[in-house]
């Protein structure tokens, strides 16, 4: 552990029915440019509690529900899995997750990015498991001193996530940042 990384004996923070309404899935799901995505995939999915929020809103035949911590992907095996057997959990490297190149229609990343130790990497591994034409967003928190989340000094901006999808070959790249304590970046794969 770096100091950065969730700790998964709080795995029940990630419940809070709090984060629907500071993140609001409607909100992240406006932004989008994708008719009816079937693959979903989180990155960092911790207990799937986004996962399970996309599922019921937008209806993807799968999301897999990635992370790294074993804690949380059996967490997900008992608690998620049997009532939404659509939601895959997967376990997954820092830096590579075990599913096949082009395979999603959306990735996505819910206060994820400022744990990575070289979050560039997991941004190219995102471009390789998404489709042509598909999507990533990344939600994290905004970079300023909050009495929630990490601290300040280890959070990202929104502009050094966007020059890092820039770079792994995303394009139109948008910074939204309405939201009070987070702000979310989209991005497309080029077909």
């Amino acid at each position: 552990m770096n100091g950065k990384k969730f700790d998964p004996k709080k795995l029940l923070k990630l419940n809070n029915p709090q984060r629907l309404l500071d993140i609001p899935p409607e909100y992240v799901w406006d932004k989008l440019d994708l008719e009816k995505p079937d693959i979903l995939v989180e990155i960092g999915a911790g207990t799937a509690f986004f996962s399970i929020a996309f599922l019921q809103q937008f209806k993807p035949s799968t999301i897999y529900a990635c992370d790294l911590s074993e804690v949380m992907i059996n967490w997900v095996k008992e608690n998620v899995s049997p009532k939404y057997p659509s939601i895959i959990p997967v376990k997954s490297e820092e830096h590579s997750v075990s599913l096949d190149d082009r395979i999603a229609d959306l990735v996505f990343m819910i206060t994820l990015h400022h744990e990575l130790d070289n979050p560039a990497l997991t941004v190219e591994e995102s471009y390789r498991i998404l489709k042509p034409g598909g999507e990533i967003f990344i939600v994290d928190w905004k970079k300023i001193d909050m009495d929630e989340g990490p601290p300040e000094k280890i959070r990202c901006s929104p502009e050094q996530v966007k020059e890092e999808l820039k770079k792994s070959g995303f394009c139109c790249v948008y910074i939204y940042d309405e939201l009070p304590k987070h702000f979310l970046v989209v991005a497309k794969k080029q077909h």
